[in-house]
């Protein structure tokens, strides 16, 4: 018989009263399981070991032992099938930016409202990500003065995991049906995902999305 959970959510914050009420308020949407609450970087990765994986992390940004930048960077690098979702005092351009670089697929602030909170923990789910209006608004001018090396911060904000592996797929030789089968997809669906990159990205044909692949690192051609 298979079992089924609901996602699972861990809580990283150093401050308890906090965190125990955020982690009260989620157990009350009734989608999530609350799996365990960590006092910091250090706390998380000793509890990963031994606790069941977790879909979505709730990262406190300021920590004062392992705070998480520096623990956003290590489960990108040890657990990058786990989404962070990223929570901060801050509202800060350059604290939001180095979040995403660092692998948060959202970023939002502990004044967040309950509905506000459980649309965003509810958006890394289904999509992937979640980037609200303010994160949106503020980052409009730091990426246009992005450098090079950094260009993948773009596509953070504007793509999800399946819309850059379709971006992927768009600059091989493979037709749009043959890319659905990869995917495991309709061709309904792909026509759908082509449509609204054509939109994002403000391009019009197959051509200029695999530029755009080419151009911001999403393909490389060596």
């Amino acid at each position: 018989m298979t079992t089924f959970f609901n996602p699972g959510v861990v809580l990283v914050d150093d401050h308890v009263l906090l965190r125990n009420g955020l982690a009260s308020l989620i157990r009350g949407f009734g989608r999530f399981d609350v799996l365990f609450e960590a006092s910091d970087g250090k706390d998380l990765i000793r509890q990963l070991r031994i606790s069941r994986r977790p879909d979505i992390i709730l990262l406190d940004v300021c920590m004062p032992e392992m705070d998480g930048y520096e623990t956003a960077c290590y489960l990108r690098h040890h657990y990058p099938e786990i989404r962070i979702l990223a929570l901060s005092m801050s509202d800060t351009d350059s604290s939001i930016v180095r979040m995403l670089k660092n692998g948060a697929k959202g970023y939002i602030l502990k004044d967040i409202d309950s509905s506000g909170l459980q649309r965003a923990l509810e958006s890394v789910v289904d999509k992937g990500y979640y980037y609200s209006e303010m994160v949106t608004e503020k980052l409009i001018d730091t990426i246009s003065q992005i450098d090079e090396p950094e260009q993948r911060l773009r596509d953070l904000l504007l793509l999800n995991e399946r819309e850059l592996e379709f971006m992927k797929l768009v600059c091989t030789e493979w037709t749009y049906k043959e890319i659905a089968d990869r995917m495991y997809l309709s061709p309904r669906t792909i026509d759908g995902y082509r449509d609204a990159l054509f939109e994002k990205l403000n391009v019009r044909t197959r051509v200029g999305l695999a530029m755009y692949a080419v151009k911001n690192g999403i393909v490389n051609l060596d």
